[in-house]
């Protein structure tokens, strides 16, 4: 769905996160079992691609979660930036 739709993929499956230094942060939120919240944070790189960077279960842990997982994202979206930028140019 994220690859047919894009970044205008919206509310209720996808939200932009505060709290980040990534700007457009965003997390993806797939329908999950009554004991389950699954969220995939990710981000859309200056090249339209669509990278995933953290993935897990919220559920029983709804704020320390995102206080986990967006330094994480940001540190890995970073070396994905180092990455692509260096592949890119040769």
């Amino acid at each position: 769905m994220l690859a047919e739709t894009g970044p205008g993929l919206g509310r209720p499956l996808v939200d932009t996160l505060r709290g980040s230094s990534i700007s457009n942060l965003k997390e993806l939120r797939p329908r999950s079992g009554r004991d389950v919240a699954i969220r995939l944070l990710f981000v859309f790189d200056p090249w339209s691609q669509a990278v995933l960077l953290v993935a897990g279960n919220k559920a029983g842990d709804w704020t320390r979660w995102y206080e986990n997982a967006i330094p994480i994202a940001e540190v890995a979206y970073e070396g994905w930036l180092a990455f692509e930028r260096k592949r890119r140019e040769g």
